[in-house]
């Protein structure tokens, strides 16, 4: 009966073990990867949240990139409102911020593995987007491919 007792113990212990190691990764995992929001705050009043809105331009010579790279920001909140491929290919890839809101373009920067330091500003007032990303030929690095 001492047997049953103390095998009941040890389970119960290699069980919260493994409960604490996967917390333990997944609190790690946030931290090298933070969730990064799709939507602009308001500042004034009760004024509701703005999606950020962007476009994607292929200049990495490889087809197809820019609808990937597309799906995987939708599905992270953002607005996608066009898709391009321009005639010759870029390196790096970078975000160009379009309104003169940073921030935006940080977010949709760090939501597919740009670093800050290739976010630039680019202000069309033609264009009423936040961000366009341009998909050089050092694409397939980025966060977006790594899954």
């Amino acid at each position: 009966m001492k047997l049953k007792g103390s095998v009941w113990a040890w389970a119960g212990l290699a069980l919260l073990g493994a409960v604490v190691v996967v917390l333990a990764i997944a609190f790690v995992q946030r931290l090298l990867h933070p969730p990064v929001s799709a939507t602009i705050e308001r500042v004034h009043g009760n004024e509701p949240a703005v999606v950020i809105q962007c476009d994607i331009v292929n200049a990495s010579g490889h087809d197809g990139l820019a609808r990937v790279v597309m799906q995987y920001l939708r599905d992270r909140g953002f607005d996608v409102v066009d898709v391009a491929t321009a005639p010759t290919t870029a390196s790096p890839s970078a975000v160009l911020d379009r309104l003169g809101n940073r921030q935006a373009a940080l977010n949709v920067a760090r939501a597919i593995g740009v670093p800050d330091s290739l976010v630039r500003s680019d202000i069309d007032s033609m264009l009423f987007l936040h961000a366009t990303v341009v998909l050089g030929n050092d694409a397939m690095t980025l966060d977006c491919f790594s899954n």
